[in-house]
């Protein structure tokens, strides 16, 4: 008799069907593990055994084998333990086949009989949901996979409770869904002496959804602003939601099953690895910058970051998404994000004062700026110098905009984004590509002329043409304007990188 239990292997954020067939036979007492897996995989037959024992079960002195098919796909992670278990059990005749194939199985098995959780179970319980099946889960990861819609989830503890349940003496309960409270922790804009200009490029950054570089000495604010950011941000919308949750499900940091409603707020340290940033491993798995999807991620001590790590950045800050290459599989990850970078002019950040600077100034500022290549700082919409905070700026009173003001204004601009791009996929100013532009962004006829002419003098590419005009529309949004104007265009103008220094 051969038992079949469904289960997936996972695939970036695409789930693949898996059957795991299980055979109890004649010969000598064996237990065989084939169908690509890798080392979790197979050590998952030492804690099958031992969590039978641990129910007062034990395997019959046969030939076990379990195949893990199509056989050419690798399976990967500890998520097989609780299939395989529940396949040898119907191979035995302890559990009826016909009713777990109505199932997929994710979970792993502890010595103890207990289920615990793995990375992954919100994307099993969609693929569960695609092909009309239940799902059985580790009962910590329930409330996760029930946001995958209108799918039987039975969320168990261990194993023993598993079985009672599906024997019909036990009853377990159905999970709730849940979601993550949205604590703010950040510091709150009403708090930041001076900087307005710093200030005003992070609400443009935040309205818009662009990527900003804050260049300033040492201790000027530059790491506060970025702290900001997230207390100016708007919730998740629950498509939003849906997707942040799924690559923090496959990375195993959704804690306690619940929904993720705030952005992400990731930062790096700069010795970061290419792999830590982009994705990759062993074991192909999400890096931070799609760790960060629809939230931010935060570089600081930017030219700190090896070169080609932070050039790796290019393709997924302008496209979106983020490529896995390996020889056994091509995986992709969203990588939706927005960049803030914090960088200090040279070596020792003092670049701006005679008093503090090195004695290799001003050559050291060009070194130091030249670790970060052409294309990467084209990338970024906003550049803004963050000048030291004197001591008249600290002792001025606190602003009048807080956090909770900025962030009204911040959703206002969204609002009418969203209104604008309903119906594409398109959700902000950053991410209109250049057709789109041309359609909402044209700016009036003294705005055109002014933004020739600049591209001209600048020398902008036409990336950076473009990213002109997603600022100016940004602008625009945040004045409540239908149309760009010059004066739009003047200001995305001034946020535009300065000439290196030589």
């Amino acid at each position: 008799m051969v038992a079949h239990v469904g289960t997936v292997a996972f695939l970036g954020l695409e789930a693949r069907s898996v059957d795991v067939q299980v055979q109890v036979s004649g010969g000598r007492p064996d237990f065989i593990i084939v169908g690509l897996p890798d080392k979790a995989v197979k050590e998952s037959r030492e804690r099958v055994q031992a969590t039978l024992d641990a129910i007062g079960l034990a395997l019959p002195p046969k030939r076990v084998v379990v195949n893990l098919s199509p056989a050419d796909l690798p399976k990967e992670g500890s998520h097989y333990d609780l299939p395989v278990a529940l396949g040898l059990l119907a191979a035995m005749g302890l559990l009826d086949s016909e009713m777990l194939s109505g199932f997929l199985v994710v979970g792993e098995l502890g010595l103890d009989g207990r289920i615990a959780p793995v990375p992954g179970v919100l994307l099993a319980a969609l693929h569960a949901a695609a092909h009309d099946l239940g799902l059985i889960c580790p009962a910590a990861q329930g409330g996760e996979a029930a946001w995958a819609g209108e799918v039987d989830v039975i969320a168990a503890p261990d194993l023993l409770t598993l079985i009672n349940h599906l024997k019909g003496t036990q009853l377990l309960s159905p999970p709730i869904r849940s979601v993550a409270e949205i604590v703010r922790s950040g510091p709150d804009m009403g708090e930041i002496k001076g900087q307005e200009t710093a200030k005003r490029a992070l609400e443009i950054a935040a309205a818009g959804g662009h990527n900003l570089l804050m260049s300033g000495p040492p201790g000027s604010g530059k790491s506060l602003l970025a702290a900001a950011l997230p207390g100016i941000l708007p919730d998740l919308t629950p498509s939003e939601a849906l997707e942040v949750s799924m690559v923090a499900s496959m990375a195993g940091e959704l804690e306690g099953g619940k929904l993720l409603r705030a952005r992400p707020y990731r930062s790096p340290h700069h010795s970061a690895s290419m792999p830590a940033l982009v994705g990759g491993g062993a074991r192909a798995r999400p890096g931070e910058v799609s760790l960060a999807h629809l939230g931010v991620l935060f570089l600081d001590e930017l030219p700190e970051f090896q070169r080609a790590v932070l050039d790796s950045l290019r393709q997924p800050l302008e496209t979106g998404t983020v490529t896995v290459s390996r020889a056994a599989a091509h995986l992709t990850y969203p990588a939706r994000v927005q960049l803030i970078a914090a960088m200090n002019p040279c070596r020792c950040g003092h670049l701006a004062d005679a008093a503090l600077a090195c004695s290799r100034a001003p050559k050291c500022a060009a070194d130091y700026q030249s670790r970060i290549s052409g294309p990467f700082f084209d990338r970024i919409d906003l550049h803004v110098d963050v000048a030291a905070v004197s001591a008249a700026d600290l002792t001025l009173p606190p602003p009048t905009d807080d956090s909770l003001t900025v962030r009204a204004r911040v959703a206002a601009a969204r609002e009418i984004q969203n209104a604008r791009y309903a119906g594409t996929t398109t959700r902000t100013n950053a991410e209109a590509d250049g057709k789109l532009l041309e359609a909402v962004a044209t700016p009036d006829d003294a705005g055109q002329k002014l933004l020739v002419q600049a591209t001209q003098a600048l020398r902008l590419s036409a990336r950076g043409y473009h990213r002109v005009l997603r600022v100016a529309r940004t602008l625009a949004d945040l004045a409540g304007a239908e149309k760009v104007t010059r004066i739009h265009i003047a200001e995305a103008l001034s946020y535009r990188r300065h000439a290196p220094v030589n």
